[in-house]
């Protein structure tokens, strides 16, 4: 297997359905052995935290990547549910060799994934992750010297003040000078991760807090709650007379926003509301915002308006975070919420990214709504999702590749045209730009047919 041809990890770790392959307790033994032998010290057991979010399986996998790692002669530092972000702030304050989540982001409970941070907080570049891979294959092969001597074997011990490490760092996002004194929010915690962490931190900075989905039983996270429903929280918003609503994912690390009269703000709309606050102060490194391809055309038409630009890259924040380390940069993100401040955090939170919205509502005295509608004008933007059996290359399909030239031949410079696989998911997107919102509708549902009929070919 070469560098970077992974089979187990794809955009965002190795995710699958519970107790199926891969995502089996006897993979996540192999896994943690593998991630020992990778961090292993040669004058000290390394050290790697483990984290969840608040799936049932999260105990399977837990205890067997636990087992994993002790018996490879690493040391454990177990912190229970917390957010992706956490995980990866207490690997790097705690001086961890390594920081493994046990999460599925926004899927839903049947599934659970596994993702692995270094020391310094930051995800597993794709090369690191291949050789974690070559690894456990030679494990699954029967190579036993990955295997530690009687009295080398690691121990695990449990940081019970982790939830508190983390709402500390957290609180330090929003400007010491500034407090949420007189404002109320709706925290919507997807019965995920932040379900304690979250109300706690925006109650601790003064703010008035209507908690929902707080109650997570190992089935319900992510259900019909969180950023992917935000309509719930928006509505509790009108209802509860709130100035913000904020719906977060399963683990945390994304947020979608509602404004006082529950109009739904997306992470694209942040990225403008915040990038265009930093260009003006002169703090945004090279004018320039990370965000995927997916991200809309209007934000990158706001930038340019101001004198910022745009940088794109392939769906994911690990490559935003990538593409940030290497120019410099300080603000990225996704049109899904995941939004990275560099300057605060390794990875997307979307605590932090509530914050820093707040921040400016505070201090400019102005509310969401008039923000987020002077930041960007959307472009219309259809987006149709389908399940496939198999990911064939698009190059390989003329007629679908036909199609997109004559689609974007018609849109011209005020309009795009993305056709991609989920990196998590067996399914094709594809995603149209444009002026004319019931002409891309026609054209996404022409692109869809196409590829759907080539596919089965």
């Amino acid at each position: 297997m070469a560098d970077g041809d992974r089979k187990l990890f794809g955009t965002d770790g190795i995710r699958g359905v519970a107790n199926r392959e891969p995502m089996t307790a006897e993979m996540a033994l192999r896994l943690g052995q593998a991630v020992a032998r990778r961090f292993r010290h040669d004058r000290r057991a390394a050290r790697i935290v483990i984290g969840k979010d608040t799936r049932l399986s999260g105990y399977m996998l837990e205890s067997a990547l636990q087992a994993g790692i002790v018996s490879a002669g690493a040391d454990v530092m177990l912190v229970g549910p917390l957010p992706t972000p956490g995980i990866a702030f207490i690997t790097s304050s705690m001086r961890a060799d390594a920081g493994v989540v046990i999460s599925a982001s926004h899927n839903p409970y049947q599934d659970n994934g596994i993702k692995i941070f270094a020391a310094d907080g930051f995800k597993l570049p794709d090369e690191a992750e291949a050789e974690i891979e070559r690894d456990m294959e030679a494990i699954g092969a029967g190579n036993d010297g990955i295997r530690a001597a009687p009295d080398a074997i690691g121990k695990a011990v449990r940081i019970e003040d982790a939830g508190g490490r983390y709402v500390q760092f957290l609180k330090h996002a929003l400007p010491r000078e500034l407090t949420l004194d007189g404002v109320k929010v709706v925290v919507d915690c997807a019965n995920g991760a932040a379900y304690s962490v979250a109300p706690q931190v925006f109650s601790e900075l003064g703010a008035g807090v209507d908690e929902l989905n707080v109650w997570p039983d190992g089935r319900n996270i992510n259900y019909a709650c969180g950023a992917l429903h935000p309509e719930f929280m928006a509505e509790e918003v009108k209802r509860s007379g709130a100035q913000l609503g904020i719906a977060l994912d399963g683990d945390a690390d994304r947020v979608i926003l509602a404004d006082e009269n529950g109009n739904i703000v997306d992470g694209d709309q942040v990225m403008a509301i915040l990038a265009t606050r930093m260009i003006a102060r002169g703090e945004l490194p090279e004018q320039t915002v990370v965000a995927t391809v997916m991200s809309n055309l209007g934000l990158e038409r706001a930038l340019s308006s101001r004198g910022g630009k745009l940088l794109r890259t392939a769906v994911g924040d690990r490559y935003v975070v990538e593409a940030m380390r290497e120019r410099g940069l300080r603000l990225g993100g996704e049109q899904s919420g995941h939004i990275v401040f560099l300057d605060h955090a390794t990875t997307g939170d979307g605590i932090v990214a509530a914050l820093r919205v707040l921040a400016v509502m505070v201090q400019e005295r102005k509310p969401l709504s008039e923000l987020a509608a002077r930041a960007m004008t959307r472009y219309p933007q259809v987006l149709l999702n389908f399940a496939v059996a198999r990911k064939r290359p698009f190059e390989e399909m003329p007629s679908v590749q036909k199609m997109i030239a004559r689609v974007e031949g018609a849109l011209g410079v005020e309009g795009r045209v993305l056709v991609r696989y989920s990196g998590t998911e067996a399914k094709a997107r594809v995603m149209i730009e444009g002026q004319d919102e019931a002409g891309i509708k026609a054209y996404a549902d022409e692109i869809a047919e196409t590829l759907k009929q080539a596919l089965i070919s």
